[in-house]
């Protein structure tokens, strides 16, 4: 049951991929469809921004720990992969769309890995499971390093998206975890 959740985590990248195939050989002109801070016309990036890169190199970066840590939420199933997915797009997105910098335009998967990676961390949080405590554990010696040093100002890096993903996935670890709690909880007798 778990090796079929974790499929569910390569279509996504494989439209990355074929995205930025189909960018490549129209010349780029599919980034500009990112994230463009405070213009109604850049909303949509918050849909289309996950799937634009800047390159094969950017793409390939993203590409690693979408996967494996898409793979850790996987094996919790299909929903909720598709639950932390949704939530850390919006979250990320319209964050960084409200605060980052005016004239820019902000594209790639890093906002998801962020996003993946504070809810693997924040679900062991949340549960208290010793199983998903270790699961973060890991994440945090992995990346924890670079987690860090991609919330620090740079130019051409978006650790507005950074960020905000970060902050969707704590999101949807507590959501999760309270629907989660509320479903197992004993009824109320009267």
């Amino acid at each position: 049951m778990a090796s079929t959740n974790v499929v569910h985590v390569y279509p996504p990248t494989a439209a990355m991929w074929i995205v930025e195939g189909i960018d490549q050989a129209a010349g780029g002109s599919l980034d500009q469809n990112g994230i463009q801070p405070r213009e109604v016309d850049g909303l949509d990036g918050v849909l289309w921004a996950p799937f634009l890169h800047d390159g094969f190199q950017h793409l390939i970066g993203n590409t690693v720990p979408f996967l494996l840590l898409g793979v850790g939420i996987a094996l919790g199933g299909i929903a909720r992969v598709a639950a932390v997915t949704v939530i850390v797009m919006l979250v990320g997105g319209l964050g960084t769309w409200l605060v980052a910098p005016a004239h820019t335009n902000h594209i790639g998967a890093s906002g998801l890995v962020f996003g993946f990676a504070a809810y693997l961390v924040a679900r062991g949080v949340f549960s208290r499971s010793l199983g998903q405590i270790a699961m973060g554990l890991v994440v945090i010696a992995i990346w924890g390093t670079t987690l860090l040093r991609g919330l620090v100002p740079e130019d051409g890096i978006s650790w507005q998206g950074h960020l905000f993903g970060a902050v969707g996935g704590v999101l949807a670890a507590w959501l999760l975890h309270r629907r989660k709690e509320r479903s197992t909880a004993p009824a109320t007798v009267g």
